[in-house]
Parts: structure tokens; sequence; C-alpha cells
């Protein structure tokens, strides 16, 4: 992996406006990104752009801590190693691209940028969003998502469950993170972050109702982020992936680190939820 000043594109080296960001990636990973928006380009109207594109990613192995490889914060695009929070990245990232009339690498780095950083700028490792309410609360502002949460007046149904945020775990577990270990200053920003995101009450459907069908969970659509809630101390969620409707019941498309590649889980959401006694339900999150 290099760091670049440039992109390729079209086969040609274009530098980098000043207004972007360093990034590291590969050859290989630019040209698969404009590979898949051409592929997009030419589904028919109508197709869920966010499962197609995560369909793509299926096999691609699963590794985790590929963004911690530099010694300060760069963006990092790696389309071949993937683990749950940078698979939901890059679909999304390449959904919003493929928008654009003639979408490129640089759009496509522009949009990454926007979803993985806090107000859609990357200002160091702080100003990642590394708990998912901030990702949520960061997007949601920038008109990228919404989080499905219930209506009131129907008793919040299903998200009949709240969770109130304590969010400390990295702070706390500072030298687990590479890109902390032994900085105070950094330790301290991230300290900020958390102590804003805490006290937030958030809504998410308890394992016990998904088990049913979409008479019940008929609020999740193919291609929503699903966000699973944790009771382990200082975390809000511990897993990501893509809602996927199969013979009337929920299922898991996922960097998975259990098939240790993306895989659409073959057992349904509720029975492979029921295998991790931490985990508690879901947060679905919509891109608009």
């Amino acid at each position: 992996m290099r760091f670049l000043s440039f992109i390729l594109l079209a086969g040609f080296l274009i530098a980098m406006p000043r207004s972007m960001s360093a990034v590291t990636y590969t050859k290989a990973d630019s040209l698969r990104v404009m590979e898949l928006l051409a592929a997009g380009k030419e589904q028919p109207g109508g197709t869920n752009l966010i499962l197609f594109f995560a369909d793509q990613f299926r096999g691609i192995p699963y590794v985790a801590s590929t963004l911690e490889v530099n010694d300060s914060e760069q963006l990092v695009v790696n389309l071949r190693q993937l683990d749950c929070t940078t698979l939901v990245e890059n679909v999304v990232a390449l959904s919003l691209t493929v928008r654009d009339e003639q979408p490129s690498f640089l759009s496509f780095c522009r949009n990454l940028e926007k979803i993985r950083y806090g107000k859609g700028k990357m200002n160091g490792y702080s100003s990642r969003n590394h708990y998912f309410s901030e990702w949520i609360a960061s997007n949601e502002k920038q008109g990228v998502v919404r989080e499905i949460r219930g209506r009131k007046d129907e008793g919040y149904r299903p998200f009949v469950t709240v969770q109130r945020l304590h969010l400390d775990y990295m702070s706390t577990h500072s030298e687990l993170y590479k890109m902390m270990k032994g900085k105070a200053d950094e330790i301290a920003r991230i300290r900020e972050n958390e102590q804003r995101m805490t006290g937030a009450v958030v809504r998410y459907i308890p394992l016990s109702l998904l088990d049913k069908g979409k008479d019940v969970l008929g609020v999740v659509h193919d291609g929503d982020i699903l966000a699973i809630v944790t009771k382990k101390k200082g975390l809000d969620t511990s897993h990501l992936g893509f809602a996927v409707w199969q013979g009337g019941r929920l299922h898991l498309l996922n960097a998975s680190s259990i098939h240790k590649k993306v895989v659409l889980e073959p057992m349904t959401l509720s029975r492979y939820m029921k295998k991790h006694p931490s985990q508690l339900g879901i947060r679905v999150v919509r891109v608009i």
C-alpha cells in the first residue's frame, strides 16, 4: 500500500486538489472502484444499489484494522480487505458516487471521507466516527442517512427498547488502539467525543422480536444498515451489516470474523444473534 498525492482516472494520473485530504490506496483499489461504479451505472432503474454493491464484495477477506496503516490519519481506501465498518462505508460511498453524472475515483474518495469523519472532514484520528452512534449522528446531519426509530403514535413499534449511551471503551482501553498508544492529547480528544454522545437515548428492535416476519419487522427494508446493539461496557454497537429478507426472515450480509470473509449469513439474524450473548438487538439506518 502506498501514499499517493494523485489519482488514477481513465488511465491518467491526476493531481489531488488541495481540498482533498491525504489518501492511501493502491492502483488495484482505484481500478476496482471505477469498475464497480461503471457496473452500478449499468443497473436498471429500481435496482437496490446498496445491495448490488454489497453483493459485489461477497468473498472478500475479513481483515481487522485496515485503516491503521499510517503513523498519522489518512483516508485509507482498501477494497481488498474489509471489516464490518469498512464494508458499510465502501458500499455507502459507492452508492452516493454512482449518482454523479460522471462518477470518478476522486468523487468516491470525497464521499468516503464525508461519511467516515465527523462533519465530513478528516482532521486527525479523533475526527473519525469511531463509535457507530457518532457515525449515524454525523451522517444524519449531512443528509446521507436517517435512522429509523418508529413512530411515537404507534408506541415506536418495533423499536420498543431503549439504550442510554455510556461511551468510554476507547479512552479506557487506549492500549488496544495503535494510533492512541502513549498519546495523551489524542486520548483526551477521544474522551471528549465520548462524553459528547454519552447520555443520549436511542431506540432499537430487541432480539426477542427478530424472529418475526414482515408483519412485525416490515419497517426494515432490504439494504438497510443494521447496527447490532451490545451490552458490552463502554460500547454502543458491536457489529454492522446489511439487511436482506430471505424466506420471509431477516438475514445479515456482513464482513464476518467468523467466516473470515464477506458473506450473506445463512442463519437468520435472530439465530445468529442468539449465539452471541452480548448482542441485544438492532438499530436500523437507511441511506437516503
